[in-house]
């Protein structure tokens, strides 16, 4: 029998080629499992710092300041034409014994001139007689805050404070129902930011309580300092129902030996909004005083029709 031909290293050859076909696969098998080891924990680190870095950037954006809101109002109303002629009729009393041409330019009015009517706007309409005469003026303001920490709204609030503790009138101890309100002195209640240092933007006196409401009857009494009756509730005071905040000033004054002056004012803040209604009578002669509940009624008359018309 032929024996097989013998060739020397053919089975260690193939078994060394096996075995190095083995140790190649196990070694790609590691190789692969390193680096899908390497990959998931790469991954991992950049699914873990994301979030990390967008906890960053919100915590950031939480510590910038809020910007306060805008007012309300961005343009006003033309003035002249805002109160009827009816109603002028009535507070104007001497221009219907006026020639046409010079009764027709009374009811008509005549504008203030200002230097932005988006801002600031007024009308005054006058009608004399030989024994009075009367005057009803409007000045409508419409207050922006520079400030982007400040609202518009809570400027108008130091402003209107202003006027009204520039004329006397008391602040109310507290705001009434449905208003943004007026702080008491030293405070920093919504109406009026708080200036650095944690003081009120405004230094208010102290305050008292609002007047009573007017009584039924004839106006009497003697005069106080703002020159109307404070026994019948018709003194300078604190109004109610008028836009956010009113107040109404009562001032009796002489022009002159023989004459008497009485100068109602009501002042009410909307929104962003201030307007001043200044209604006046001067008496001649022999005439006594302007009668105060007159005027008074009649300016309040006018300030509730450009409420509603800002209401529009």
């Amino acid at each position: 029998m032929q024996r097989k031909r013998y060739a020397p290293g053919r089975t260690g050859s193939t078994a060394r080629t096996g075995s190095t076909a083995r140790t190649g696969s196990t070694a790609r098998t590691a190789l692969g499992l390193a680096l899908g080891l390497g990959l998931g924990a790469g991954l991992v680190g950049c699914s873990s710092g994301t979030p990390s870095e967008d906890v960053t950037v919100d915590a950031k954006a939480g510590l910038a300041s809020p910007v306060a809101p805008p007012g309300r109002y961005r343009t006003l109303f033309e003035p002249c034409g805002a109160v009827p002629q009816a109603v002028l009729k009535e507070m104007l009393p001497g221009a219907a014994a006026l020639p046409d041409p010079e009764r027709d330019r009374a009811y008509r009015g005549t504008a203030a001139v200002t230097y932005d009517t988006d801002r600031r706007v007024g009308c005054s309409w006058r009608a004399d007689t030989p024994e009075a005469s009367r005057r009803l003026s409007l000045d409508i303001e419409r207050v922006v805050s520079y400030d982007t920490a400040v609202s518009d709204d809570a400027r108008a609030q130091e402003v209107y404070v202003r006027k009204q503790l520039a004329a006397g009138v008391p602040l109310p101890p507290t705001a009434p129902p449905g208003t943004t309100g007026t702080p008491t002195a030293g405070s920093s209640q919504p109406g009026i930011p708080a200036a650095p240092g944690g003081a009120a933007a405004v230094d208010a006196p102290a305050t008292t309580p609002p007047a009573a409401p007017p009584p039924t009857g004839p106006a009497s009494g003697g005069p106080t300092t703002s020159g109307a009756p404070s026994s019948t509730g018709l003194e300078s005071r604190v109004l109610e129902g008028l836009g956010d905040v009113a107040y109404l000033d009562d001032v009796l004054g002489g022009s002159g030996a023989s004459s008497r002056q009485r100068s109602v004012s009501v002042v009410f803040r909307t929104s962003n909004v201030i307007v001043t209604v200044s209604y006046r009578e001067e008496a001649t002669g022999l005439a006594g005083a302007p009668d105060s509940r007159e005027l008074q009624e009649g300016a309040r008359k006018v300030a509730r029709l450009l409420a509603d018309r800002l209401e529009e």
